[in-house]
């Protein structure tokens, strides 16, 4: 497969082509995220954002990442994906030396999935590390099977192994055999509210009355409060760390 690798800030003119590919990788109800600081990697962070494109310059691919500063232990790193990406903009005004680089998104379009992209994204990702210096790249990984897996906790379903000893989700098993290590879970990073009607649209679902609910694309169960008249839904993932040699 033919295709180059840019940052956004080389090539701020595919920042559109950058949405679309979100639209169709992730769950609607996981477009809207509460996260004020999403639009950082489009301007501050953008040579963070490293992208894939094809001969006809279309988006195949891409990394979200954004550089923070960890002291390498599982208990510094957030439980939100919000405080991460918070903890980087203070470190930017402030003007303190990222030490690791966080993963946040790693996408394929659809008709180009199981051709090995994931791993070429991921590779990007730690050559990036590598080349400001970095010791680390972390990734909150979002296990690409747990949607099958709904009524399993994280905590669980996180060290589930094949008979070879490997991670029993795909995607884990990607970082795995990169050379990531399990480093902790997150039960709640990404928060995700809504009314009734936002949820009934997001997912083409009625909820005739309160509980939890079983959403195609939701890792776990989603909270319906129908006298409240909302929804939420704590998305789970699990932080793997990639060890990174510094450029010189």
């Amino acid at each position: 497969m033919s295709f180059t690798v840019v940052t956004l800030s080389q090539r701020p003119e595919l920042a559109e082509q950058v949405d679309r590919l979100a639209r169709e990788a992730w769950p609607t109800f996981m477009l809207h995220a509460d996260t004020p600081y999403w639009d950082s990697l489009f301007d501050t962070f953008a040579g963070f954002q490293t992208l894939f494109c094809d001969p006809a310059d279309t988006l195949i691919a891409l990394g979200h990442t954004i550089p923070f500063v960890w002291d390498g232990t599982p208990e510094d790193l957030p439980d939100e994906i919000d405080r991460l990406m918070e903890r980087a903009t203070e470190a930017y005004r402030d003007r303190h030396t990222p030490t690791a680089l966080s993963a946040l998104a790693a996408l394929v379009s659809p008709e180009h999935q199981r051709r090995g992209l994931s791993s070429e994204v991921l590779c990007a990702m730690r050559s990036l590390a590598a080349r400001h210096g970095m010791h680390s790249l972390v990734a909150p990984v979002r296990p690409s099977l747990k949607k099958l897996y709904p009524l399993i906790p994280i905590e669980r379903y996180a060290r589930w192994t094949r008979d070879d000893g490997s991670p029993f989700d795909p995607w884990l098993r990607v970082h795995w055999r990169l050379g990531a290590e399990y480093l902790k879970v997150a039960p709640e990073a990404t928060v995700i509210t809504g009314t009734m009607a936002e949820w009934e649209e997001w997912t083409s679902m009625s909820f005739p009355e309160g509980g939890a609910y079983v959403v195609p694309g939701a890792l776990q169960p989603v909270s319906i409060d129908r006298e409240r008249n909302t929804g939420s839904y704590e998305d789970p993932n699990v932080w793997m760390r990639h060890l990174v040699t510094p450029a010189r």
